[in-house]
């Protein structure tokens, strides 16, 4: 496994270009978000979203969920951006909240369902590097059943052999994971409390 700093990836053509290479050959790196690290890979490549579930000993049919650096990337994944909830979470994000919107067709982090979570992350560096390469996966960094994980050096004694990259920027904020609600329903119906305050009757 290699290990990188963010700053040093943002400031690298060279660098990012390699990462976006790595992400097409299927690999798997750990990034960090507003809350803990995840792992990012390609949401549409079938063999890189199965690793992940190899690395994080996950029912494979379980979707994973996607960072986007804006709502002008959801189209390339075919996010339903005709939502009615759309508008209001636009104004929103970015925050460490996950929303489950409809998509056009699966891709492979949805696992065949209609739908898709998606977040626009709050860590600016982190879309900056979405808005570089593409949407990423962003599921936690960590063995199922296992507490999510801060700490770059944490995420590498426990996933390091199983990575591709580390891109460390450092402890994250930690604390609460992200909320997630799903906005298919109506009314929005919250699937996980967490960092992001969302009441029960949506907003």
């Amino acid at each position: 496994m290699r290990r990188v700093r963010l700053a040093d990836l943002l400031a690298s053509a060279e660098e990012l270009a390699g990462f976006s290479a790595l992400l097409a050959r299927g690999g798997v790196a750990a990034v960090p978000t507003e809350t803990f690290y995840g792992l990012a890979a390609d949401p549409t490549n079938e063999g890189a979203v199965s690793r992940i579930f190899e690395i994080k000993g996950r029912d494979d049919g379980k979707p994973l969920l996607v960072l986007f650096s804006e709502r002008a990337q959801f189209d390339a994944l075919g996010v339903a951006a005709e939502s009615p909830v759309l508008a209001r979470l636009l104004r929103i994000w970015p925050a460490p909240l996950t929303v489950v919107l409809p998509l056009r067709s699966s891709v492979a982090a949805s696992r065949g369902r209609a739908t898709l979570a998606v977040r626009i992350p709050a860590a600016p560096r982190l879309r900056q590097l979405l808005s570089a390469v593409g949407p990423l996966t962003g599921t936690s960094a960590n063995r199922s059943d296992a507490p999510p994980l801060a700490d770059p050096d944490a995420v590498e004694e426990a996933l390091g052999a199983d990575l591709d990259l580390l891109v460390d920027d450092g402890t994250t904020p930690g604390g609460e994971p992200s909320t997630v609600i799903d906005a298919t329903r109506d009314p929005i119906r919250v699937l996980r409390r967490g960092a992001f305050r969302w009441p029960e009757t949506g907003r």
